[in-house]
């Protein structure tokens, strides 16, 4: 193993230790992006494990892994703890006393019936940065109910049915998505009370939702409507009001985006590269509001234009014309993508019996200190024994 690869195994938040009571997605991949950066992080899981190991049979696609929960758990140590037990209780509470951070994303009426609410967590030890992931807050007449990223990131928060037209229905969106953004926030928001607890040696307790994060996620579709009253609806493609920011399919199958946002200096790229140049004193399309006004006749040129050729022949053609896009890319081409690779966007992970597998990188790089290789997910209560002789737990 390389310097650099040892190195990247210590990591910036080495010396922290995040004690994780979580399932499912969001609050685990809280748990994942501070593990990646070198923090301890002991997931406790109930004795048959958090149910994302499982999933996929849940759904029906029998007994698979689960390569999401690897995703969102590796790094970690897993201690199985009975938590309605009176031993599982007392070692849950001296693994709080040695950790820096307690997550959770458990309802708020479950974990005050065993004494793990944040707020009870915090009487208890006021120097612990408590960080709580809910569906919609701990306050408010919805504050204990089940949340999931399609309800109340996508659903409640209006996303999903301004992605499309008003009429059509909500748009179908990709599990974990939602609960990506969400652990992305809680990480902020404890890392700045980590940062304030070197200050003033207290801790406090940090609260994100799915509902708030995707609030935040969409906020300059709420502000316009808060401001003016209405907000336009999402349109189809062929009737976008911006043509230059709009998608279009090449000869072969390939769709791409158009990104040209300062719509008057892209035009006339445009324009040569489909070798159209009386596009730009066509006074149908001189200035945006005209622009939007005839988009529809515009978009019929560009895709007249763009279904001609290949994708090959365009990427030539936007390179010698400096046209802003970018490729609407499939999964496999995500994974092959040269890109993506040069970025840092891809990580190895070990399994146990050694061998190396590709995982989805984390998404910020610290210089000097790239993380370029790391340890799979635990099994379910994999270190209790350990994590339990550490701190001195006498069962």
């Amino acid at each position: 193993m390389s310097e650099q690869q040892a190195a990247s195994e210590i990591g910036v938040l080495h010396g922290i230790r995040v004690v994780e009571l979580t399932m499912w997605i969001a609050g685990p991949s809280a748990g994942g992006l501070l593990a990646d950066w070198g923090a301890d992080v002991i997931k406790v899981e109930p004795p048959n494990g958090d149910p994302q190991r499982t999933i996929l049979g849940a759904l029906g696609y029998g007994d698979l892994p689960v390569p999401g929960f690897a995703l969102d758990n590796r790094g970690k140590r897993s201690v199985a703890l009975d938590l309605n037990s009176e031993d599982g209780r007392a070692a849950m509470e001296q693994l709080l006393a040695s950790a820096d951070v307690y997550l959770t994303n458990m309802r708020p009426k479950s974990l005050e019936a065993i004494g793990l609410a944040p707020q009870q967590v915090h009487e208890r030890h006021p120097n612990l940065v408590v960080t709580t992931i809910t569906g919609y807050g701990l306050d408010g007449p919805d504050a204990d109910k089940p949340g999931y990223d399609i309800g109340a990131f996508w659903a409640r928060t209006g996303i999903a049915r301004d992605l499309v037209p008003r009429d059509a229905a909500p748009v179908g969106v990709r599990g974990g998505l939602g609960d990506h953004y969400t652990g992305l926030s809680a990480t902020a928001g404890l890392l700045a009370a980590l940062l304030e607890r070197g200050r003033t040696g207290k801790g406090r307790i940090v609260e994100t939702s799915l509902l708030r994060t995707g609030l935040w996620a969409i906020g300059h579709q709420v502000v316009v409507q808060d401001t003016f009253g209405r907000l336009e609806s999402s349109k189809p493609r062929d009737k976008a009001p911006t043509p230059m920011v709009n998608s279009y399919v090449t000869a072969d199958g390939h769709w791409f985006w158009l990104i040209g946002v300062e719509a008057d200096r892209h035009v006339p790229g445009v324009a040569a590269a489909i070798e159209r140049p009386d596009l730009v004193s066509d006074e149908r399309f001189i200035g945006a509001k005209t622009r939007k006004a005839n988009s529809a006749a515009l978009i019929a040129i560009f895709d007249e234009a763009f279904r001609s050729q290949p994708l090959e022949h365009w990427k030539a053609r936007f390179v010698e014309h400096d046209v802003w896009w970018a490729p609407a890319q499939t999964m496999p081409e995500v994974l092959e993508d040269p890109q993506i690779h040069a970025a840092g966007g891809f990580v190895e992970v070990t399994n146990p019996n050694g061998e190396p597998y590709r995982s989805v990188n984390n998404p910020i790089t610290f210089r000097g200190d790239p993380l370029v290789r790391t340890k799979p997910s635990p099994g379910v209560g994999e270190h209790t024994d350990e994590v339990l002789r550490e701190i001195g737990y006498i069962r």
